[in-house]
């Protein structure tokens, strides 16, 4: 079993026992989310697979506490932001745009890119490289401030 996946198994029994119901049902929805791609791929999941399901549940998160914030619903505002928060918890530690722009330019100069039109290669090296510690939409803005 992965380390992740033991962590949060054991960070939901201690939810369970302080009777913390946000953590825990946050969690038992991640853990079912897991569950789910086990089963539907027949196998069991790495920490890198897990990380990406917890990345995909971030996002989803962070997008649905955008549109609850449009539609002035602070309540679940509040409550997508908090549990996009604690699944945070579960990521490796994010890149700064200095240290992701630092591993950028290796990359660019290992491609050889000098230009936009360049920009595919970049990204899929550096999706593959740092797509867990970095998101994509960062990854994209950083490249295109170094190639233009």
């Amino acid at each position: 079993m992965s380390e992740l996946k033991k962590r949060l198994q054991e960070d939901l029994k201690n939810a369970m026992k302080e009777k913390d119901i946000f953590k825990r049902d946050t969690i038992r929805f991640l853990m079912s989310a897991i569950k789910q791609v086990e089963v539907d791929s027949k196998k069991e999941l790495s920490d890198e697979d897990i990380i990406k399901i917890i990345q995909k549940s971030v996002k989803q998160r962070e997008d649905a506490a955008k549109q609850y914030r449009d539609a002035n619903r602070e309540d679940l505002y509040e409550k997508e932001t908090k549990e996009a928060q604690l699944l945070k918890t579960y990521l490796p530690k994010q890149l700064s745009d200095e240290e992701l722009e630092s591993e950028l330019k290796k990359i660019i100069e290992e491609i050889g890119a000098n230009s936009l039109k360049d920009i595919g290669k970049v990204m899929g090296v550096a999706m593959q490289k740092l797509s867990y510690v970095a998101d994509g939409k960062r990854i994209n803005q950083i490249v295109k401030k170094i190639l233009s």
